[in-house]
């Protein structure tokens, strides 16, 4: 029987009273930035070698591989050693990373923790043009890239002269493969909680990226939360928190993704095992949950509903799975729902909100609260104060409509190199805007919808400004807006709506080939629709988006 309401409230607050009272593992006090954790990691390589005492319990699962904790901490260790003596790289130096879901992704991450470095993930759906303007922002020292990636990035290391250390790839370059990944200790720890530890980036609206730099105690209150709405969960159920077994993940978000890091740090910590997947596939992830005894699913609302569909075609009732966690996307109403009736309670639905502006989730709506508020984001973690705001800035009373401000230890300081952008992220008195839409109920809040020019497809941002300037550098279109237009799985698809030129009769195959020649394939329009008339604007000259958004799915068919 599914908890009442208030029953699950009720659970959800005394969780937190518990797990939050003075000497409790999730503590906070008062920061001048925010509330941030009493205890827990000071930086991300505490947490590194923290995890050397989980020795010989596997860490990476990739296909035949598997990588122990110790074998991933010497791997890391060797190889900050060698960046740091061999290639002469500084504290604070930068290292891009740029390739699929491989364990090498993470020793290389961990090895630039470990240095003293700074990691800058890279999107590997990015092509050349994308990733080089990332490059050219970043200045990096080395990049590590598969050998997908190095083809894409290998011209822009030549021609800058940095080193490129390949994963699976032949050629000029160092090989993940050659170097000595053991017998080296890391350097000694030169880094402190204020220092940068991450860049990764985010494209602005105009198309230019835009890295928010997080620092190290940034990213070690992203740590501690998802331990936090763990234990949450487990006083919510009726069990002991320090009684759970280590879990294992079935990984689909991209290593790139703030929202990985959340099942990453879950794994680190408890001595769990995260299992890989090279590309989504949802019979392959039923069959991985088999094989490995995954006891997570962590994923976008998409990929957990083709789970579900697979599974519920095959009479596949995903034994011993124990939770489905979704982020990165807005989840369907119905997803705990469906989750419920599918598996009963042996599966609890999880759902988030986050941004790589603050270091991954930052709330969570969990078990019976979350079926019983199936819309809702829930309540923030202990290190995050939220303010629903006017126009100005002023908090709003509950209930009221409003953008979401957030401040606290896991938001990110500000974007490097771009002052001007940084101070409209805050508020005159250190409020982070998300822009989003939102009210609190209860304590908890409520998206509904968003400020800003964004399309979040399939758990990827496509910010409408970088594709309208690609489609209208087309010579056959005069003018263009992009939108976002609702899907079923995807939660919504990118649609363009386009002006052509006098004399001009591009086709929508055509406007596709040219966005695709230029950006990456989520970016693409999925629906082009070509207008007669000039796009609506207001006195001002700004596109009047939903009205075209309106008019983009109407004329956009259903999948």
């Amino acid at each position: 029987m599914t908890a009442a309401p208030e029953d699950s409230l009720a659970a959800v607050v005394r969780a937190r009273a518990v797990l939050t009272a003075p000497g409790a593992p999730f503590e906070a006090e008062p920061g001048p930035r925010g509330p941030r954790y009493v205890r827990g990691p000071r930086t991300l390589r505490e947490l590194f070698d923290a995890t050397a005492a989980h020795g010989g319990r596997p860490f990476l699962v990739a296909g035949d591989r598997t990588w122990s904790f110790a074998e991933h901490h010497a791997a890391a260790s060797a190889l900050a050693h060698h960046w740091r003596t061999v290639r002469g790289l500084c504290p604070g130096d930068r290292v891009a990373i740029a390739m699929r879901n491989l364990p090498e992704w993470q020793v290389a991450f961990w090895a630039a923790q470990a240095a003293g470095l700074v990691a800058v993930p890279l999107n590997a759906w990015w092509g050349p043009q994308e990733l080089a303007r990332a490059l050219d922002d970043c200045a990096p020292g080395l990049i590590v890239a598969d050998a997908e990636r190095a083809a894409r990035t290998a011209g822009w290391a030549a021609a800058h002269g940095v080193p490129l250390l390949t994963v699976g790839a032949d050629g000029p370059h160092d090989r993940f493969e050659d170097l000595p990944l053991s017998g080296a200790a890391a350097p000694e720890p030169s880094v402190g909680p204020d220092d940068p530890a991450t860049l990764i980036y985010t494209s602005g609206t105009t198309g230019r990226p835009k890295g928010v730099a997080a620092s190290h105690a940034n990213w070690c209150a992203g740590a501690h939360t998802p331990r936090f709405f763990a234990a949450g969960a487990a006083l919510c159920r009726g069990d002991s928190p320090q009684a759970a077994a280590p879990p294992t993940v079935l990984m689909t978000f991209p290593f790139f993704h703030v929202a990985a890091f959340t099942s990453v740090f879950l794994a680190m910590a408890a001595g769990g095992t995260a299992v890989l997947m090279h590309r989504w596939d949802p019979d392959t992830a039923r069959e991985l949950i088999s094989r490995h005894r995954a006891t997570i699913f962590a994923g976008v609302p998409t990929t957990a509903l083709g789970l579900l569909d697979a599974a519920e075609a095959a009479g596949d009732p995903l034994t011993g799975l124990a939770l489905i966690s979704t982020g990165g996307a807005p989840a369907p109403p119905g997803l705990a729902g469906r989750i419920a009736r599918q598996f009963g309670s042996r599966v609890e639905a999880r759902n988030g909100y986050g941004l790589t502006e603050t270091c991954g989730g930052v709330t969570a709506q969990v078990g019976a609260r979350y079926l019983a508020r199936p819309e809702s984001i829930g309540r923030p973690c202990p290190a995050v104060e939220v303010r629903i705001a006017d126009a100005d800035g002023a908090p709003l009373p509950d209930g009221r409509i409003g953008e979401l401000l957030l401040r606290g230890q896991p938001v990110f300081g500000g974007y490097r190199g771009d002052p001007d952008a940084t101070a409209a992220a805050f508020t005159a008195d250190g409020w982070f805007r998300t822009g989003d839409l939102a009210r609190v109920a209860d304590g908890e809040v409520y998206v509904v919808d968003r400020l800003k020019d964004v399309v979040i497809r399939g758990g990827e941002n496509v910010y409408c400004g970088e594709v309208e300037g690609v489609l209208l550098g087309h010579p056959g279109i005069a003018d263009a807006a992009v939108v976002g237009v609702p899907h079923p799985l995807l939660g919504e698809e990118v649609a363009a709506v386009v002006v052509a030129r006098a004399g001009a009769q591009p086709d929508a195959a055509e406007v596709r080939a040219h966005v695709a020649s230029r950006l990456a394939a989520f970016k693409v329009p999925a629906h082009v629709v070509f207008r007669e008339g000039p796009l609506p604007r207001n006195p001002t000259g700004k596109i009047l988006k939903q009205a075209l958004r309106q008019e983009a799915g109407a004329a956009s068919p259903r999948p």
